[in-house]
């Protein structure tokens, strides 16, 4: 028997239909199979242990969220082809992509000015010209170069697949509740109109709902401070590792983690040596996470303290401000540190991390989220909803974070 789909059980949705053909050959691509060895939420599980979901899933749950939109509009009589809905769907599946593990850490050290949206689109050439351009459409859509720009914006936009689908599977895995967004009911009420996508304005509550879960989810869950702290310390780790890799000392990695240590690698050197792609595809989540083990046991100091805390979970401690540190507090700290573990100033400064976040949960000039109503009059979800939060989503929360070791006294 050969079936004409391919039907995968999620936790969240149900079943979800592949059809067969060319998402089908998307899904089962080596290049996609690699997001199921990642972590959607990288360390958050140091605070929530049920956050185990892969990427791949996430990536999955877009689609099916992506089908559902498209046979929305479509009933809403919006004319759109098959080959269109298919290049659609296979840009939400490709979306992601280019993500390393833990995504935002790998940005910040081994991988330098170059991010995973850039990396995304260069495996999605690559695929392409494997598929023999079976990808133009998709990736025509991805770039938002495609005339019907309501497609881009169910890929990227305030309201996108990709957004309705990880608050909602977050929010399943954490057990954060809150979270939980009318994923459904939102896009029941998605219609299309001068070429933008509106929320129709019996839909008001779940915008309003959906825009205050993002901004729960982000302060819960995404810059949780233990995570913002674990995370330092991974990244504090990582540049250890890349120091002394720089310093020919000998540090173990696999073979795609080692070219990234002992390389300074940035989006030049991605744009001219096609190796650079080739190693980064072979990273997963593994690679670190064998690494840091052995590294525990490594003659530097720094390095081993590091590893152990983040494989042990002996984490950071996190203090959270709502102005800059003060440069003699962590001038202080850090000498502390260093007088504790015996290391010189410049070793100790990997133990002290003073991150920032800046966060508004809805940024009308990013893209507007418009409400239409029954006469065809369209309005900005700012001034049609009585909330008084949405103008409080729209201003900037701005946290200092100061993360350093925990001191035996």
């Amino acid at each position: 028997m050969h079936s004409e789909r391919k039907i995968i059980n999620d936790p969240v949705f149900g079943f979800i239909n592949i059809p067969k053909g060319l998402l089908y050959n998307i899904v089962k691509h080596p290049l996609l199979q690699r997001l199921s060895r990642i972590k959607q939420l990288g360390i958050s599980s140091v605070v929530y242990p049920g956050a185990q979901h892969t990427r791949f899933q996430h990536s999955l749950g877009a689609f099916y969220l992506m089908s559902e939109a498209i046979g929305q509009l479509s009933s809403k009589g919006h004319f759109i082809f098959d080959s269109e809905s298919e290049a659609v769907r296979a840009a939400i599946l490709l979306h992601d992509i280019g993500h390393g593990p833990f995504s935002h850490v790998l940005e910040n050290t081994i991988v330098k000015g170059i991010s995973h949206e850039e990396i995304s689109l260069m495996l999605m050439e690559r695929m392409n010209k494997e598929m023999n351009g079976q990808l133009n459409l998709a990736i025509q859509i991805f770039k938002d170069e495609y005339p019907k720009r309501f497609l881009h914006q169910l890929v990227s936009g305030q309201l996108d697949m990709d957004r309705l689908d990880y608050l909602r599977r977050d929010s399943f895995y954490t057990g954060v509740t809150e979270g939980n967004i009318g994923s459904a009911r939102i896009i029941k009420m998605l219609n299309v109109a001068d070429d933008r996508l509106v929320v129709e304005s019996k839909g008001i509550y779940s915008i309003e709902n959906f825009l205050m879960a993002r901004r729960l989810m982000y302060w819960q869950v995404y810059l949780h401070k233990t995570s913002v702290a674990y995370e330092r310390m991974l990244v504090s780790a990582l540049l250890r590792a890349k120091e002394l890799a720089q310093k020919d000392i000998e540090v173990f990695a696999s073979p795609a983690l080692s070219f990234f240590l002992y390389n300074n690698i940035d989006k030049e050197a991605f744009d001219t040596q096609p190796e650079c792609l080739e190693h980064f595809i072979n990273l997963d989540d593994n690679d670190i996470w064998t690494s840091l083990k052995v590294w525990c046991n490594h003659s530097d100091k720094v390095l081993s303290t590091l590893s152990k805390g983040v494989i042990n979970r002996n984490l950071f401690k996190v203090e959270i401000s709502s102005a800059p540190i003060e440069a003699e507090q962590i001038e202080q700290l850090t000498a502390q540190i260093s007088k504790e573990l015996n290391i010189s100033r410049s070793e100790a400064s990997y133990f002290v991390s003073t991150p920032s976040t800046e966060k508004n949960m809805y940024d009308p000039a990013d893209d507007s989220i418009d409400i239409i109503y029954n006469d065809g009059s369209i309005k900005n979800i700012a001034e049609a909803s009585d909330m008084l939060n949405i103008s409080l989503l729209s201003k900037k929360v701005k946290k200092y974070y100061l993360c350093y070791y925990r001191l035996r006294r």
